[in-house]
């Protein structure tokens, strides 16, 4: 079986995904400034703005993709734009000529999210009834626009914040629960960067990383109004017993504001959002359809699965398993040679010790399974699941593989995926197996794509 061949076509499924929401032309697209006014085609519904009515246009920005977005937009708009600030993941940036990327910290914030924070406030107080202001929103702005909670006389640290994230990434929160809380205990997120731009007129241009594209939790939802309430917040916390293990300032300021102690986040309603658009340009489900259409030309028979998958990654990898086995057994639910595709976000609950992400925890869940169901069918499945930014956890890999063949390499190895998988410890197992997708960073990120290949 070849499965170096089914392991290539695999990661072009995958390339074609990505590229699909590459930021820079999708912003380039979809601004169109002609005759004196600004044109969105995006979103469903067109939107204009007379430039006559503006002094500048200024553009902010935080997430992964945000250099690339910025770029988009300085080609677009040219000597029109006035400067702005961005704020990317270290190691994300790309050279713009009007507007000033800043790098810092993923997906722990440290002193760099907090200066590019402060650059990003700074740069909005400056804006009036005059100023367009784009904000370019993407993938990973909760940790890299990191401003901790510093009104109403209450104050928290960067500590306290950072052990807060820490707890909720360790805990097996989702991205909505870990937001949620993000929001409440932040001086930027859940709507508060749009209190500070008011009375300006603010378009976000968003690439989402969130399963089901929830507007508020993209990058914690600095434009847009917060559902959540600090009762909410705190919910989360106990719910997965964490109350205790977090800082006292943090736990403190959420039961005060539980308690009605403190003003909540901007809501729905509130006039500060009348000037405001919120349109979401890239998501997984564009993702997803495109690495289906890839699948096709490649002469696959392809079923998307679709893009809204979560929960714990070993136990959805082992849902894909009987599904590729299914397609090698009888042709359901597709005949070979197939492929399905899906997209999402899982979660990991920590276990051990080990080095991974949800992507290579996954593929690793999935090569224990194979293991079991060794034989034909088993020798006819390859199996990819990787990160469409290009990282994968604390690791340099997008994503890993999983098929018979990397199964005997372990074996030769001396390696038992069962033994790794008990520990957390995907990374180590397929580094020493050649099983890791390694892509580098992509400059996108809309969640995560999984590619099932059945020949």
């Amino acid at each position: 079986m070849d499965h170096a061949r089914l392991r290539k076509d695999a990661t072009d499924i995958f390339a074609a995904g990505v590229a699909s929401v590459d930021p820079r032309p999708m912003v380039r697209d979809a601004l169109k400034p002609e005759e004196g006014r600004l044109t969105l085609a995006a979103g469903g519904r067109p939107l204009s703005w007379d430039l006559g009515r503006f002094d500048r246009i200024l553009v902010l920005g935080y997430g992964k993709a945000g250099a690339r977005m910025a770029r988009g937009a300085e080609e677009v708009l040219g000597k029109r734009l006035s400067g702005g600030v961005v704020a990317v993941k270290a190691g994300h940036a790309e050279p713009c000529d009007r507007v000033r990327i800043l790098e810092a910290a993923h997906p722990v914030p440290d002193e760099t999210s907090v200066r590019a924070a402060r650059a990003v406030m700074e740069a909005a107080r400056g804006a009036d009834e005059r100023t367009l202001v784009l904000v370019l929103v993407s993938g990973g702005g909760s940790a890299i626009l990191c401003a901790p909670y510093d009104r109403d006389g209450r104050t928290l640290s960067l500590a306290d914040k950072a052990a807060v994230t820490r707890e909720l990434l360790a805990c097996g929160a989702d991205i909505r629960e870990i937001n949620a809380v993000r929001r409440h205990l932040s001086a930027v997120k859940g709507g508060r960067l749009a209190e500070i731009l008011a009375p300006a007129s603010v378009v976000s241009l968003i690439l989402s990383d969130v399963v089901g594209d929830e507007l508020a939790s993209i990058a914690s939802g600095p434009t847009v109004p917060d559902p959540s309430t600090w009762a909410d917040a705190l919910g989360i916390i106990r719910r997965f017993g964490i109350e205790k293990k977090i800082p006292a300032a943090a736990a403190d300021l959420l039961r005060d504001g539980a308690a009605g102690l403190l003003p909540d986040t901007p809501k729905p309603g509130d006039g500060i959002f009348r000037s405001v658009a919120n349109i979401v340009l890239g998501s997984n489900r564009r993702a997803a359809m495109a690495a289906a259409a890839r699948a096709r030309q490649l002469g696959y028979r392809t079923l998307y699965l679709g893009s809204r998958i979560t929960g714990e990654a070993r136990e959805i990898a082992r849902a894909y398993l009987g599904m590729a086995l299914d397609c090698a057994a009888d042709g359901t639910p597709r005949s070979r040679p197939a492929c399905l595709i899906a997209g999402g976000e899982t979660t990991v609950t920590l276990r051990g010790t080990g080095t991974g992400g949800r992507n290579q925890e996954m593929a690793l869940s999935f090569l224990a399974g194979l293991s079991d169901a060794e034989g034909r069918l088993a020798q006819r499945v390859c199996f990819l699941s990787a990160g469409t930014d290009g990282n994968d956890g604390p690791t340099d890999a997008a994503g890993a593989f999983a098929d018979t063949g990397l199964l005997e390499a372990a074996r030769g190895a001396g390696l038992k995926p069962r033994d790794y998988l008990a520990a957390n410890d995907s990374y180590p197992f397929f580094d020493r197996i050649g099983g890791l997708l390694r892509t580098g960073p992509t400059n996108t990120n809309v969640c995560d794509l999984q590619v099932v290949l059945v020949r």
